[in-house]
């Protein structure tokens, strides 16, 4: 028999591939499954973006290989999006990169500047797929805490207690999947001067910062940051575009060029139509995203009462397309989730899939639409 690589070893499938399988399954039994456990936008992207895609395929080089570095007006766009929405300069020509959704500059990001043995500053709780690249890659995560005591933020003072010779990289992200806790201007400017310190490269994972939330931030803005930080960014959440894979890291020329080495052994460049797709969605006025918030603030407002009627508390000054709820004392994730999906029909996600920390808690996606949302209420 042909084994697998030693790499597979140390990572499992990833929790939400599996259980949705299960979540398939029963509804193929008939169980009207109400799903407000996947982040997966259920609103339509920007008419302007889905006609400009439709109108590009007749034309001339549509449907032949890409640039890596994707087209020139689209690095064009990001900079003039960087520089209205978050008030960063960036140099479309050396400090934009393109990419097949951000989940795909994790592991470019990894193979880039992580040798194995190296480790790697993973949040716990956080998102799984910054562990399973880090295992993947052979590198060690080394999980560091983020707690409701702390507002859901580092303890930098812990973080300077360990060993930090082999680390390399630290994943920050702001506003916090799975939490929703929004960062402070003291936040940005310690984690730069720790990077700064340590010489440990910062990767900010930035997908959330436009959903119920009132002022965007970009690292890239702080004093110091295009020395030691890098930021990941997706058009998935901002623009409901998760299915067209459309991503961008942004950072200093050395690190940008570092990523495109590994990005080009690795893909043909991104479909022409969904770059000028993308340009379009850049475009949008603030009406879009007023719009959009308008719609998450409703079902939040009965996400929150939803967990009420289960027994939970949560945060309500937080962002992001998730509530992060806590159980009542005792309870665990795992049990509580499978028992609300047994007696309910209602898919949730126990927080312990992003890591120990999560225990005790539960996260609901804002990604259904009232009217399940409404249902869900009523059958609770």
């Amino acid at each position: 028999m042909i084994e697998v690589a030693n790499r597979l070893k140390n990572v499992e499938e990833y929790y939400f591939s599996k259980k949705l399988r299960e979540v398939a399954f029963l509804k193929s039994q008939g169980k009207p499954i109400i799903n407000l456990g996947i982040g997966s936008p259920d609103l339509e992207p920007p008419i302007k973006a889905t006609s400009v895609l439709q109108d590009s395929l007749a034309d001339e080089g549509a449907h032949k290989y890409q640039s890596y570095q994707g087209l020139p007006e689209l690095r064009d766009e990001i900079a003039n999006f960087y520089k209205k929405r978050y008030k960063v300069n960036l140099s479309s020509q050396t400090e934009i990169l393109p990419l097949l959704g951000s989940k795909e500059g994790i592991m470019h990001i990894s193979m880039a500047f992580l040798n194995p043995g190296d480790e790697v500053l993973v949040p716990n709780p956080g998102y799984p797929t910054y562990a399973a690249v880090t295992k993947l890659i052979e590198a060690s995560p080394v999980y560091y805490d983020l707690t409701e005591d702390t507002n859901w933020l580092p303890d930098f003072i812990a973080l300077e207690r360990l060993d930090l010779s082999k680390v390399k990289i630290m994943w920050i992200s702001y506003p916090h999947m799975p939490t929703g806790a929004k960062a402070t201007n003291k936040f940005y400017d310690e984690v730069i001067a720790f990077g700064k310190r340590h010489n440990i490269l910062i990767v900010n994972d930035n997908p959330y910062s436009f959903i119920l939330n009132d002022k965007p931030i970009s690292i890239m803005r702080y004093r110091n940051a295009k020395d030691v930080c890098i930021e990941l960014n997706s058009l998935s959440k901002t623009f409901n575009m998760a299915g067209w894979r459309v991503g961008m890291l942004v950072g200093n020329y050395d690190f940008v060029k570092a990523v495109l080495q590994v990005k080009s052994n690795m893909d043909s460049g991104m479909f022409y139509g969904v770059q000028k797709g993308a340009i379009e969605a850049l475009k949008c006025s603030d009406l879009w995203f007023v719009s959009l918030n308008s719609v998450y603030q409703q079902r939040r407002e009965l996400i929150w009462k939803l967990a009420t009627d289960l027994n939970c508390t949560y945060d309500k000054d937080t962002s992001g397309m998730f509530v992060w709820a806590k159980l009542p004392p005792h309870l665990k994730s795992e049990e509580f989730t499978d028992l609300v999906l047994k007696e309910h029909s209602i898919f949730i996600t126990p927080g312990t899939v992003f890591g120990s920390n999560g225990e005790g808690y539960i996260r609901f996606s804002l990604c259904a639409s009232e009217e399940l949302i409404e249902e869900a209420i009523a059958r609770v």
